[in-house]
């Protein structure tokens, strides 16, 4: 399996993206294409000594940068994010991995690889930590202005990457509104309602922002700007929380002695919240396999963000939800 990763992407460029890269092959057995200006991959990847991973260096000279907009990286033709998404669309790679320039990742996936049969809307998909396991967003930020079948599209593809990936059967769906009851929320998520509930799916209704880790849905459906707003409001609280027991326990000598008896407890509580363990969001409705990672990524977010593009080609996700909504399109309950 060959896997291409945009190596400019993210806060902190080749240092991390290259190193995580290069771990992901070691680790999980795949041929890793890294993707962008050749001298400066080259010259981190000799840093790593590596010799075990199997890696192509793949000249990109025209980077994206973290904060450009869409007639600016519309010009560039040779930027890592187009060569890697052209990549999969030309079959020469399995799947794109990217930690950069989202708006730029999504903008140019869709252009390049198009969207599956019976798709409006491709939409980013991210698994976060709850109370009972892991729960599925979606959307988080493909998407700013949906309509009510987007939605549902959502809601479809959602039931099918927790199906073919986690294994989970019959999901609960769950929509993302201001308070439980039918009547609660915009016209988006009343007329979203009532198409999701007269689809097969197992739709339990409508959830709250503070469902999201509980563990009450499986998926959580979304537009993106109400999903992105969300996650960011949920790692700004957990930064926050973070930060405020380090300060705290430095207080007194009680307060660390505290820490040191709990530490273990505390780092498989870290590691549980820690957005590096979980990869990266799926740009799910693509025809094609796209991953998107924080724009902060480190190298072991970088290599987890390659390994669920792994799980994902190897459980044929992108397949699934392209069977499944061609059978929902021709059948009674047509999206």
């Amino acid at each position: 399996m060959k896997i291409a990763v945009d190596a400019m992407g993210g806060d902190f460029g080749p240092r991390m993206t290259v190193k995580g890269a290069v771990r992901a092959s070691e680790d999980y057995n795949l041929e890793v294409l890294l993707v962008g200006v050749e001298g400066l991959i080259k010259k981190e990847f000799d840093k790593l000594h590596s010799t075990k991973g199997k890696v192509t260096i793949i000249d990109a000279p025209d980077p994206i940068g973290m904060g450009e907009g869409v007639f600016s990286f519309r010009k560039k033709k040779k930027s890592s994010i187009l060569v890697g998404a052209q990549l999969v669309k030309d079959k020469s790679a399995d799947a794109f991995v990217s930690v950069g320039n989202t708006a730029a990742v999504v903008f140019i996936s869709k252009k390049i690889l198009g969207a599956l049969n019976g798709v409006d809307r491709p939409a980013l998909a991210l698994l976060v930590p709850t109370l009972k396991g892991l729960t599925l967003l979606i959307d988080v930020g493909a998407n700013a202005n949906c309509l009510p079948h987007h939605l549902q599209q959502f809601a479809f593809m959602g039931r099918i990457f927790m199906e073919g990936v986690l294994g989970l059967k019959n999901p609960r769906i769950g929509l993302m509104s201001i308070g439980e009851e039918s009547t609660k929320g915009n016209e988006l998520t009343k007329e979203a309602f009532e198409r999701i509930q007269a689809s097969p799916l197992n739709f339990i209704g409508n959830v709250e922002g503070k469902d999201i880790y509980s563990g009450k849905a499986d998926v959580i459906v979304s537009d993106g700007f109400t999903g992105n707003v969300a996650l960011k409001a949920s790692e700004g609280v957990v930064e926050m929380l973070f930060s405020t027991v380090r300060h705290e326990i430095m207080k007194n000598i009680l307060a660390r002695i505290g820490f040191f008896l709990m530490n273990k407890n505390l780092k498989r509580i870290y590691k549980k919240l820690d957005y590096s363990e979980y990869g990266g969001a799926h740009l799910l409705g693509i025809d094609g396999v796209c991953i998107i990672g924080h724009g902060r990524s480190n190298s072991n977010a970088v290599k987890n963000a390659v390994r669920v593009a792994k799980e994902f080609v190897m459980n044929k996700v992108k397949e699934r939800i392209q069977q499944e909504l061609t059978r929902a399109t021709l059948g009674q309950n047509g999206i």
